[in-house]
């Protein structure tokens, strides 16, 4: 008798749920890039903020304040200084890219 294993599926966000979102849950409004709508996304809005192309500096300034404010509400410490040192050379460079944020806070499932 063959049992089978479900995978977990990823508990990301659909298309629809992120339509429905206003735009300020995003890092980078405007674009819709990056939701922080809860510590997993604003880890990896910090993960991926080196790949997000065609902002302007002003708008990284913007979101990364954005980033630390909801790093702040869900528990998530941030370790880098600031969001140039997560920039490592975009989609081209990111063998060397620095680990920007760890969790201070037990997840609830």
């Amino acid at each position: 008798m063959a049992t089978t294993t479900r995978q977990k599926r990823s508990t990301g966000l659909s298309s629809g749920q992120k339509d429905r979102m206003s735009s300020e849950t995003f890092a980078f409004p405007k674009e819709r890039k990056e939701p922080l709508n809860d510590a997993s996304h604003v880890r990896n809005a910090i993960a991926r903020f080196d790949q997000v192309e065609g902002v302007s500096d002003l708008e990284r300034e913007a979101a990364w304040r954005r980033i630390r404010a909801a790093a702040k509400k869900y528990g998530v410490e941030v370790t880098a200084k600031g969001w140039r040192s997560l920039m490592k050379g975009g989609k081209s460079g990111r063998a060397g890219r620095a680990q920007g944020a760890k969790t201070t806070r037990s997840r609830t499932r």
